[in-house]
């Protein structure tokens, strides 16, 4: 698995082991996402370090200018969602806004700031995400990897965040790559390697993004309870900024359960992403 630079935990949310804090994240490359018996190489891009946060930094400007080349709606100026009543999560840093349904219908905003992730066995970050919603938090505390950090594993029926920030590989690999290995890390990790099949990456021209989508289909093998999926999926929407740094959007949702997110749910959620704007 890659692993990303992150950004420091708020401080409610302190790291579990003086390995695991400050949370500066070294470049990593991945290793595999696994298949159905069929390792897929894929090359780690992130570079998410402590540079202040989910602050925009100076040299990344917003792809904003790309919107107009879409033939979608324009999107709402600032944090108003494009659907009614639903609520709003930006990243500056990763360039991405998006929106979520509402508190009513069990999503939760997280701080900007948060970084949800799972570790390695020296309890080192392997997989990073701020600017992040979950769904149904706390409805179930068991999960198939306990090497988690923050809000991460909190019993939600599926995350959402952003992550991203180096130059390495290509926009292909890089969607591919993060959507695989957050399905690894969410579904069982190194010690609990779930199945998953990776999709090539397909173009993605929505709501001012122009990059490329992945998906991963994820069967678990770990199920310690009830709790636990028998599968996953993940989506990703990677987009590179003029500075030449790619950045990725992902949802990973657990599948085959009471309440799970199902194909339009996440397709809806996926057509609120764009870019931010300034």
């Amino acid at each position: 698995m890659y692993q990303s630079k992150a950004p420091q935990s708020t401080a409610q949310h302190p790291q579990p082991t003086p390995a695991a804090a400050p949370v500066h994240r070294r470049k990593r490359t991945l290793v595999a996402a696994l298949g159905m018996g069929l390792a897929v190489a894929l090359s780690g891009c992130n570079d998410d370090a402590g540079k202040g946060g989910d602050k925009e930094s100076a040299a990344s400007k917003s792809p904003s200018e790309r919107a107009s080349q879409s033939s979608d709606p324009a999107a709402p100026a600032g944090d108003e969602p494009m659907v009614e009543g639903w609520q709003t999560q930006s990243s500056q840093k990763h360039h991405f806004r998006y929106d979520v349904p509402a508190k009513a219908e069990k999503w939760k905003v997280l701080d900007k700031g948060t970084a949800l992730s799972y570790t390695d066995k020296d309890g080192k970050p392997i997989v990073v995400m701020t600017a992040a919603a979950n769904y149904r938090e706390g409805g179930c505390g068991s999960n198939p990897n306990p090497d988690a950090i923050g809000q991460a594993s909190k019993g939600q029926l599926a995350t959402v965040g952003t992550t991203g920030g180096g130059k390495e590989g290509s926009l292909q690999e890089n969607a591919r790559n993060w959507a695989g290995n957050w399905g690894f890390a969410a579904y069982g990790g190194k010690d609990h390697k779930p199945k998953i099949e990776v999709s090539q990456a397909k173009p993605w021209k929505h709501g001012g993004i122009e990059g490329y989508t992945a998906t991963a289909q994820v069967t678990v093998t770990n199920r310690p309870s009830a709790c636990v999926p028998p599968k996953a999926v993940v989506h990703s929407i990677a987009q590179k900024l003029p500075d030449g740094t790619m950045h990725g959007w992902v949802i990973y949702a657990d599948q085959g359960v009471p309440d799970a997110l199902n194909a339009d749910d996440i397709k809806k959620i996926m057509n609120t992403v764009r870019p931010t704007g300034g």
